[in-house]
């Protein structure tokens, strides 16, 4: 049964003695509190999540700064890695464990993960672990079964959202590198847009041809990329359990989708995807189209990446024609 909507509060409704701490959770997310009740932990924290209105508002400084090709081609390329480095990284591995790789470098794909601006590696593995524990319950905080809008963006802005549950991603939380970078989620996106904003100035004198300025990189290379990143990654929260093909017999509602797997590098194969999520595969026929996959292989070949789990022959007999 659909939930009550998402109860909203105005950030005057916020106690004052809260409003430090939600400020400080800019910054160390490790400043998080529990609520005092259900109906609390539900509420959207405006004040902690006046950074992510920002980052929407901030896609509207494109009337100031103009475009050019060079400015539409960063935000192109930084929407792919960051695109592959949630689904290949966040997802396959951290979520599920789908390969190895050596230490140093699960580093990387975790600092590159965070440039994504969605949270640290193990806040994302840890909510997309109980997603999948309790997909489509009453549990499951980003069902599209309690709304559109709260599986795509309303679960996540609550105060029951914010904090890292560590009892679900143990396996991650030994390394101290990887507790940092979840704690303190927002230095790789800051560092980011500042290399983008210098990467612009440099070349507005370096290369004037390129037509480009500081400014101009952050707002289509941070901002508006960042943003058409979010949305096109959440759509598999919000649309890929609705519209779609299904396979499997799952308990759950998720379906396969090409067009959302195109977008999403190989995440629209959500019904191949709940029924086996072991595998680092999620386009399990040749045709489904994975990009994800073609990169890990490739990465494979390179000895980046190794042990990716395949798509067993049990699971494909499985499938309903």
């Amino acid at each position: 049964m659909p939930q009550d909507p998402l109860p909203l509060s105005p950030p005057a409704d916020i106690p004052a003695r809260n409003v430090g701490r939600s400020l400080l959770q800019w910054f160390d997310s490790a400043a998080a509190t529990a609520a005092a009740s259900d109906a609390e932990a539900d509420r959207v924290d405006w004040l902690r999540v006046l950074p992510f209105v920002l980052l929407h508002l901030g896609c509207l400084g494109v009337l100031w700064v103009g475009v050019s090709p060079f400015a539409v081609l960063v935000a192109g390329l930084l929407y792919a890695v960051r695109m592959f480095a949630i689904t290949g990284f966040y997802h396959r591995y951290f979520s599920h464990r789908a390969f190895r790789t050596s230490r140093p470098l699960q580093f990387v794909f975790a600092l590159v993960g965070a440039a994504s601006v969605q949270r640290g590696p193990l806040w994302w593995a840890a909510h997309h672990r109980h997603h999948h524990r309790h997909s489509d319950s009453l549990d499951d905080p980003h069902s599209p079964r309690h709304g559109f809008w709260r599986s795509h963006m309303g679960w996540f802005l609550t105060r029951r959202a914010f904090a890292t549950d560590l009892s679900r991603v143990p396996d991650l939380a030994r390394y101290p590198e990887l507790r940092w970078l979840d704690r303190y989620d927002v230095a790789v996106p800051l560092a980011m847009a500042v290399g983008l904003y210098v990467l612009g100035a440099l070349l507005e004198r370096a290369a004037p041809g390129l037509h480009t300025t500081g400014p101009q990189l952050v707002v289509w290379g941070f901002f508006v990329s960042t943003v058409v990143l979010f949305h096109a990654t959440v759509t598999i929260n919000s649309l890929s359990h609705r519209f779609g093909s299904r396979p499997f017999a799952t308990t759950d509602d998720s379906r396969n989708n090409l067009w959302l797997a195109l977008l999403t590098f190989g995440e629209g194969w959500h019904n191949n995807h709940h029924f086996y999520a072991s595998s680092a595969r999620q386009g399990f026929r040749w045709w489904q189209i994975d990009l994800t996959w073609y990169g890990l292989r490739l990465m494979a070949a390179l000895g980046l990446v190794r042990d990716l789990k395949p798509v067993p022959a049990w699971v494909l007999a499985k499938a309903e024609r």
